[in-house]
């Protein structure tokens, strides 16, 4: 945190921020000015209002058509609508610690605390009563939406004389900020700084540690994910058509299409999900529920990925476009409902992956093979499960009996004895297609391929011994892909079609 007393453009002296828990820093002593704070990216690292319509469209999508209509009477009323449908936590919610600290800080020293917000009122009271350090709320209604001059005219009608301090972080507050004895300005950018500088002598600067940022964009786009696409690959290279450059560069940008649809369904995933992920011991540190990626970022930043994605696909066959499309859409209808479908989950997961290998195969006119769709669809169920076990197993250990996405600790068995049975299938599928007329066609030594149906049996029974043992706490298919062991596997086994081939 710094503060900044009027001293030259530029300069922000640091302040610690064990002080600013200790000493109020806003007034001297004798009567103390009333100190109003701003919610939304001021006192939290979020926006309610935004948060609050992902929640509503998580409970029906079909109000992303009633919206329109309840805009046409105003943003108050708007935000009136959607606050009467939705609850927000304020206990887990994203605050500013520096600030929070200042405020607990003029609290003890008496200064008046006002809550000054565009949310609605239902929001903001929620808030207040939850920190237990604000005096008064004043929030937007039906009628009126506090916002810019809307917001000054309030604050002049609750403050007869004397002055007042004003915390905000946005270029609608500036009006605001003109009338203010003292500005807080809270995570700003240089010109928003510079602006409120002009219109208010003494200046309070309040910043939070934002290091690092690249890396939260990567985290929020789940990068590290892109690695799953690598199965586009698979259908041209079963094919033995690597050695064509055309349709390699086509395997890449089918590649990239899949990558830039996964992040951006990655971050509508997390939007749906804030509430949910900052009340999970791991997910909680995600870049939008720890609110250190603004979530107004995120909103525009899924149209830009989608737009790119089709940009890609349009290079491309028709046919993959659509499948594309396809994985779009199943991938949203998981996030919004199958996930929490028993079984039904497990089923979406395995059919996204197979979509990938008929994506690869769409891109670049290769028919994929009866055997590679079988095959890939029981290895991926496996996986699912596996994945559900390895999360219902460790969450039961510390809440028994408690339902993870519709699954309770006494499924583990079931759960265990499906996933370890199309495991098994996988490597029969496997080892039917060894025995196929269609491998002598493609390779000269197809025998040499029995040898891989033990590499799989290793590959899936370890992963399974691992889920029973609790060492798995992560996605499987992200686990293979970086777990040494499957390295040497995966090379092997390629080492094998080389020889047959």
């Amino acid at each position: 945190m710094a503060a900044d007393g009027g001293s030259e453009p530029g300069m922000i002296p640091d302040l610690d921020t064990s002080e600013a828990a200790a000493e109020p820093l806003i007034s001297a002593a004798g009567p103390r000015r009333p100190l109003f704070v701003d919610l939304d990216g001021t006192l939290i690292r979020t926006d309610l209002l935004v948060e609050a319509v992902f929640l509503l469209l998580k409970k029906n999508v079909l109000y992303l058509f009633l919206m329109p209509v309840w805009l046409m009477r105003g943003r108050s009323h708007l935000k009136q609508q959607i606050a009467e449908r939705v609850a927000i936590s304020p206990e887990t919610l994203p605050y500013q610690p520096a600030l929070l600290k200042m405020v607990r800080a003029e609290q003890r020293a008496g200064t008046p605390l006002i809550l000054i917000t565009a949310s609605p009122r239902k929001f903001a009271q929620a808030v207040s009563d939850h920190l237990g350090l604000f005096g008064q709320v004043l929030a937007s209604d039906g009628d009126i939406n506090l916002k810019g001059k809307r917001k000054l005219e309030v604050i002049r009608n609750h403050v007869s004389s004397g002055g007042f301090d004003y915390a905000g972080d946005a270029k609608s507050d500036l009006v605001v900020w003109g009338e203010a004895s003292r500005a807080l300005v809270v995570n700003p950018a240089p010109g928003l700084l510079r602006a409120v500088r002009r219109v208010c002598g003494d200046t309070l600067v309040i910043t939070d540690d934002d290091s690092n940022t690249l890396e939260k964009y990567a985290a929020a786009l789940r990068l590290h994910h892109w690695l799953k696409n690598v199965l586009v690959f698979v259908p041209v290279t079963l094919a033995h058509r690597l050695n064509e450059p055309e349709l390699v560069g086509a395997t890449v940008v089918a590649f990239l299409s899949f990558g830039l649809t996964a992040s951006s369904v990655y971050l509508l995933n997390d939007l749906f999900d804030l509430q949910a992920d900052r009340s999970h011991p791991s997910k909680r540190s995600r870049p939008l529920a720890s609110g250190s990626l603004p979530i107004e970022h995120a909103v525009l930043l899924i149209p830009v990925l989608l737009i790119a994605a089709t940009a890609c696909a349009v290079l491309l066959p028709t046919p993959f476009l659509l499948t594309l499309g396809g994985y779009f859409l199943l991938t949203l209808a998981y996030s919004l409902r199958l996930k929490h479908a028993v079984i039904l989950d497990v089923i979406a997961l395995a059919a996204l992956y197979t979509l990938r290998l008929i994506g690869g195969a769409t891109a670049t006119v290769v028919v994929p093979s009866f055997w590679l769709l079988s095959f890939s669809m029981f290895l991926f169920l496996s996986l699912a499960l596996v994945k559900r076990f390895s999360e219902l197993s460790m969450h039961s250990d510390r809440h028994a009996g408690v339902a993870v996405r519709g699954y309770t600790d006494h499924d583990l068995p079931m759960l265990s004895q499906l996933g370890t049975a199309s495991a098994l299938m996988s490597v029969l599928v496997l080892a039917l297609y060894i025995n196929s007329e269609s491998v002598s066609v493609l390779y000269e030594h197809p025998q040499v391929i029995w040898l891989m149906c033990p590499l799989l049996l290793y590959l899936v029974g370890r992963i399974w011994l691992l889920a029973h043992r609790n060492r798995l706490d992560e996605d499987p298919v992200i686990f293979i892909l970086r777990d040494r062991r499957s390295h040497w596997i995966a090379v092997l086994g390629i080492l094998l079609l080389w020889i047959a081939s």
